[in-house]
């Protein structure tokens, strides 16, 4: 599609720094973003005016031929550095570059490289176009999320007593690959009985036992696009707290999908799902950030969370995910993934949910 990366680099120069001369983008997932090149090792230089020049080494020469065929190809080993040369030879002095994503080793290397080269940090430019998705990226990502749900379907009935964690995050990602995502978005979790108390718990040979709370957070990836979404589920009749938690973080996950419109303040969007919690007395329980960003990576741009900044914009792709996690006792998460949108004139409606199972407490 190199009408649509050509449109990309474009926006992107518009953001680029007052006297910059070029931006030196070295970000894999901006990478891709403004060329449609996978790769391991590449970066793209790209100056204010003409055509930019995408570097990468020979096991991608091809695919870089074929993926970005609008772009100057150099194949060499050391994208960075012989991009910053390029740069100084075509006379360009100030180079704006990712300082989020440069290590102070590479950066200090690429200041050696040439006296007359001046390195100025170009900011999040890239992430910040990247926030809001074109049709294109809306449609990959309701498909890695139909994915994820096909998978989720498909092991639920396999949750069973004796079963153990790491047994069935294998389960669920083997599924979501034979429903054609290209590959999991992240390391599944699946966490239970007391585990659940971790948000990241990691799965271990620990067997599910009657009477676990049990929490799947996963994600299919289809076409570089990521998935994400969790769900609690009860093994055996659950016990009254357990109920309790479960549909109080229901109604915080409900409210803050509500709050998620157009213009609103990604503080303001925690808040009303936090304050719910916080109103119950577990306030404590709850202190990871109601949500991220979803795209070409699985957290990006915009993070809703207290002491973050920024509103949400029609078609910007987010997770709601609040949770009680109870030490020793165990948890409950529920989280969506679903895109922000706006109606006529901008006007604000609800946002459109991707992942579809049920929230209703399973009891299997």
């Amino acid at each position: 599609m190199p009408d649509i990366h050509a449109a990309r680099r474009a926006r992107a120069r518009r953001k680029f720094p007052l006297g910059t001369d070029a931006a030196l983008i070295t970000s894999p997932a901006n990478v891709r973003y403004l060329s449609g090149l996978t790769s391991s090792n590449a970066a793209i230089l790209l100056p204010v005016t003409g055509d930019g020049v995408l570097a990468t080494d020979s096991r991608y020469t091809g695919a870089a031929q074929r993926d970005s065929p609008d772009l100057e190809l150099l194949v060499e080993r050391e994208v960075e550095p012989a991009l910053a040369m390029l740069a100084a030879r075509r006379g360009w002095r100030t180079l704006a570059f990712e300082a989020h994503q440069m290590t102070v080793e590479r950066h200090g290397e690429l200041s050696s490289l040439d006296e007359s080269l001046a390195l100025v940090p170009l900011g999040r430019v890239v992430e910040e176009l990247r926030m809001i998705k074109d049709s294109a990226e809306l449609a990959l990502l309701a498909e890695a999320c139909a994915v994820t749900c096909a998978a989720v379907a498909d092991v639920l009935p396999q949750i069973v007593t004796g079963r153990t964690e790491r047994g069935l995050a294998v389960l669920l990602e083997r599924s979501m690959i034979d429903h054609g995502a290209e590959s999991v978005a992240f390391d599944t979790i699946v966490a239970s009985g007391p585990n659940g108390a971790v948000p990241h718990h990691s799965p271990t040979q620990r067997a599910f036992q009657a009477g676990d709370l049990i929490t799947i957070d996963c994600g299919a990836r289809c076409g570089g696009y990521h998935a994400d979404m969790t769900r609690t589920v009860a093994l055996g009749q659950p016990a009254a707290w357990q109920r309790e938690v479960y549909e109080l973080v229901a109604a915080a996950q409900l409210a803050g999908i509500d709050a998620a419109l157009p213009g609103a303040d990604v503080v303001h969007v925690d808040s009303v799902a936090r304050n719910i919690i916080a109103a119950a007395g577990h306030g404590e329980h709850f202190q990871h950030g109601l949500g991220h960003g979803v795209g070409l990576e699985v957290h990006e741009a915009p993070m809703i969370g207290y002491g973050r900044t920024g509103t949400l914009h029609d078609r910007v792709p987010v997770t709601v995910e609040p949770g009680v996690y109870l030490p020793g006792r165990g948890g409950v998460r529920i989280e969506d993934t679903l895109v922000v949108r706006a109606g006529p004139a901008g006007t604000a409606v609800p946002a459109q949910i991707l992942t579809t199972t049920t929230k209703e407490l399973l009891v299997l």
